[in-house]
């Protein structure tokens, strides 16, 4: 008369049809609730995923139903759907180049601060910097960028872009890009204190970005903010795996991006008069 019992079956799991199904896209971040393990998606097929932990260690598991926590939360995960041919586009928004080969990379460069910087520039632009030649570099962090553009030794043929985190009126980064004077050096930066504020919160599920306090590091004040228990290697590679086309940044970085593969990648002659310093 009371019905079946409670404690019968896999009563950690909610029911049929309540459990979220995510495509193991590579780098999402999943916890095999049973042995603890946790990692990033590196491989998917029909019937196991791959995961690697932020050891290098890596572990096979097989697909099943809810057969994995994903920020505490039961999910199934799918293989992802093979890529349908659109419209020849790259992630860019560009005409995307077929049968590309390998092209001597220019003399010219594009530094940006760090390595998150670089692999978002990376999923987003690399096809076009591919078609162009062009080599992106991170620096970790700018405090030393005059010494460094001085060792660049940049000139006509040889030009330098670099882009700047949190480049606002008044903040240290600005002080150090004033003194970069160079006619074939061109900083750019975008408002955000860093690069994963450049990505949409709602392309992350998060309504928005958190304030963190001064004096609080700003990557583990946001974890912190949002409950994710991820290290912030893994809260990046979770960042980075939601993001797929240029329509998933905010245009205050879309814009500077597009402006320093210009720059690197006009000649002398196409330049025209010295450009002004930003």
């Amino acid at each position: 008369m009371y019905g079946r019992d409670v404690l019968t079956g896999d009563w950690r799991r909610p029911k049929k049809g309540q459990i979220p199904q995510i495509p193991a896209e590579r780098d999402l971040v999943v916890e095999d609730p049973d042995s603890g393990f946790c990692g990033a998606v590196v491989a998917c097929d029909k019937e196991a995923v791959t995961l690697e932990d932020r050891f290098g260690r890596r572990r096979v598991f097989p697909l099943a139903p809810a057969a994995f926590l994903l920020d505490g939360k039961p999910v199934t995960l799918l293989r992802p759907r093979p890529a349908v041919s659109g419209p020849g586009r790259s992630a860019s928004g560009s005409i995307a180049v077929t049968g590309l080969r390998a092209r001597v990379a220019r003399e010219s460069r594009i530094y940006v601060e760090g390595v998150h910087d670089a692999a978002l520039v990376e999923k987003i632009w690399g096809h076009d910097l591919r078609v162009e030649g062009v080599v992106v570099e991170y620096l970790e962090g700018v405090d030393d960028l005059p010494a460094i553009v001085a060792e660049f030794e940049p000139g006509p043929g040889r030009r330098l872009g670099v882009l700047v985190d949190h480049l606002v009126k008044g903040s240290k980064e600005s002080r150090i890009a004033a003194q970069i004077t160079s006619p074939h050096v061109l900083v750019v930066g975008h408002p955000y204190i860093d690069i994963w504020a450049a990505v949409k919160p709602s392309v992350v599920k998060i309504p928005a970005w958190p304030a963190v306090p001064r004096g609080v590091p700003w990557k583990e004040g946001v974890i912190a903010a949002l409950g994710w228990r991820l290290d912030p290697p893994d809260a990046w590679r979770r960042i980075l795996s939601a993001v797929s086309t240029y329509a998933d940044l905010e245009p205050e970085l879309l814009g500077r991006v597009e402006e320093l593969i210009d720059f690197v990648t006009t000649t002398p002659e196409e330049s025209g008069p010295t450009q002004e310093q930003n």
